[in-house]
């Protein structure tokens, strides 16, 4: 079980990839291919996060899958989000990062089909990822703003100064 194939991509813009061979997964009863010309963006992680849980890594394979799954509509929400759980464990990803990425999904998909037992661990890690990654989290959006502002204020400098282009160096004289 787990992956069956490698992952080629290719890039399209500076966000969006391009799966340039077909990945496969085996699961427990059925087998997945994402096709060929799939378009992703890896693993879709807010910004304030990316320091924990960048848009990818070991999880890069499991986060293309998921989204195949979802956009394909060839499972449900909830066995999507299954799947995507147990790739990450083949992905050997961390059961923290695992347990939280799987919530972050869940709530993604609005807890679609959520049973109670499931609704009770999504709950607590919901709970425990929250207390762990408010802090961190405000302090990283407090800095991305003011670095905007930063970016906004120099990109007006540079409008209004008078540009030159850099001066070039004399050519040597050539001696016949």
């Amino acid at each position: 079980m787990g992956f069956t194939s490698a992952l080629v991509v290719e890039e399209i813009d500076g966000t969006f990839w391009k799966v340039r061979e077909p990945l496969r997964y085996a699961g427990s009863q059925e087998e997945f291919e994402v096709p060929a010309g799939f378009r992703t963006d890896f693993a879709s992680v807010p910004r304030p996060v990316v320091w924990l849980v960048p848009r990818y890594g070991v999880y890069t394979r499991a986060a293309i899958l998921h989204d195949y799954l979802l956009r394909s509509e060839v499972v449900s929400a909830v066995d999507a989000d299954g799947i995507f759980r147990r790739a990450l464990r083949e992905c050997d990803v961390s059961v923290p990062r695992q347990w939280m990425m799987w919530t972050a999904v869940r709530f993604g998909s609005r807890l679609r089909g959520i049973t109670p037992p499931a609704l009770a661990v999504f709950t607590v890690v919901a709970v425990l990822s929250i207390l762990f990654l408010a802090i961190p989290t405000i302090v990283v959006t407090v800095f991305l703003v003011l670095f905007w502002f930063i970016e906004v204020i120099a990109w007006a400098v540079v409008k209004v100064l008078p540009h030159e282009s850099p001066a070039r160096a004399p050519r040597p004289e050539m001696k016949t």
